[in-house]
C-alpha cells in the first residue's frame, strides 16, 4: 500500500466522518495542488451559496487529480479553508468534500479564516498527493 491510513484508538475516531488521523506515505513522487476555489472552468460567476461553491471546488480538485493521473486514494492530506467557519457551514462543505474523497479517507485539516484571495470566495481546498507509480 502506497498510503497507510491509521486511526489509533488513543485519538478520536474520525473514520465515520470520512477522514483519517494519520496517513503514512511510502517514498515516491509527490504533488502539491494549490488551493482550489470556486472559479468555474467556463468563467461563470462564482455562486454566492457556500455548498454550491464547494461543488465547484471539488470539481476543480478532481480535475487537478485527473491531470496528474491520480485519484482520491492518492491524496495524503487535504486542507480546507472556510470563511467564518461554524458547524453549520462545515455541514455545507462536507458532502462535496466526502464525494471527492470517494471513501479514501485521507488526512484532513479544516481552517476557519477571515478571508480568502477574493471577497466572493468562501472555501478553498489544497491537497498533497502521492503520485501513482
Amino acid at each position: 500500500m502506497k498510503i497507510a491510513r491509521i486511526n489509533p484508538p488513543e485519538l478520536p475516531d474520525t473514520e465515520a466522518a470520512g477522514y483519517s488521523q494519520i496517513s503514512v506515505v511510502e517514498p515516491g513522487r509527490m504533488a502539491y495542488i494549490s488551493g482550489q476555489v470556486a472559479v468555474p472552468p467556463d468563467g461563470a460567476p462564482v455562486p454566492a451559496d457556500l455548498a454550491d461553491q464547494m461543488k465547484i471546488v471539488a470539481r476543480n480538485a478532481q480535475a487537478a487529480l485527473d491531470a496528474l493521473g491520480a485519484s482520491a486514494k492518492d491524496i495524503v492530506i487535504a486542507r480546507c479553508l472556510v470563511t467564518d467557519l461554524t458547524p453549520e457551514r462545515l455541514e455545507q462543505v462536507m458532502p462535496s468534500l466526502l464525494e471527492l474523497f470517494d471513501g479514501a479517507h485521507p488526512s484532513l485539516t479544516g481552517y476557519g479564516v477571515a478571508a480568502l484571495a477574493a471577497p466572493e470566495f468562501q472555501v478553498e481546498l489544497e491537497m498533497t498527493v502521492r503520485l501513482p507509480d
